[in-house]
């Protein structure tokens, strides 16, 4: 059976965030990556199967080695999406700030 999954359940787990900031400067093999886990190789190559599929991370291989790297078109769209939610609470908190200084001068 086939899962279908999305970005956002994919950076939904604390460990495939980790990963994606690891990847985020370098690529890395998945020895490498999970290095930096205390969890078994097997679930951290599951979780770099999930962001794969997502197509958050982009494979290459180089000889006998595949090398994870952080795939920037899909990351663009997480922020687009974001973006909006992002400048209503930026004008929310100016509205505040400005409530607030306001209220400070009538003191």
């Amino acid at each position: 059976m086939l899962l279908r999954r999305d970005v956002f359940q994919a950076i939904a787990d604390p460990t495939r965030r980790a990963i994606l900031l690891l990847v985020a400067s370098q690529a890395m093999t998945a020895g490498a990556i999970a290095s930096n886990f205390d969890s078994a190789r097997p679930t951290v190559s599951k979780h770099l199967q999930i962001l794969t599929e997502c197509e958050l991370l982009n494979q290459e291989q180089q000889g006998r080695e595949i090398y994870y790297q952080l795939n920037p078109q899909k990351m663009k769209e997480i922020a687009d999406f974001i973006e909006p939610f992002r400048m209503l609470w930026d004008d929310r908190f100016n509205k505040l700030e400005s409530i607030m200084k306001s209220h400070q001068l009538k003191k």
